[in-house]
């Protein structure tokens, strides 16, 4: 599967999409318009270490939420990914059987490099 799930208003996920060229195969899924679902979230899972790899700490809903004073289990973790499209870290990329997760510049290159070989 070549998928892409990213946010349409954020400028740094528009910029690596469009750094990783022409992207022929890829979906595109704009995850405030059309939620990711459990089942997308589980397949995501499958190719990471765990649900809190794929959770961004940088939500501003995270420190509203009192969240960060909390000791947050898997369970949590996948649940609040699912209540708000901002707890998942992005964009994500997946091609294959590799998933590239949020946007460190060495994350975005080994994506680059990857979907250019």
């Amino acid at each position: 599967m070549r998928k892409i799930y990213h946010l349409g208003s954020c400028n740094t996920c528009q910029r690596i999409i469009a750094d990783l060229g022409p992207l022929e195969g890829f979906e595109m899924q704009e995850i405030k318009a059309q939620p990711i679902t459990a089942d997308q979230l589980h397949e995501m899972r499958t190719l990471t270490t765990s649900y809190e790899s794929l959770f961004s700490r940088r939500a501003m809903r995270f420190r509203q939420e009192g969240l960060h004073e909390k000791s947050l289990t898997e369970d949590d973790y996948r649940s609040l990914i699912l209540e708000h499209y901002t707890f998942l870290k992005r964009p994500v990329i997946l091609y294959d059987s590799h998933i590239f997760i949020g946007n460190s510049k060495k994350t975005v290159q080994a994506a680059k490099d990857l979907i250019s070989s």
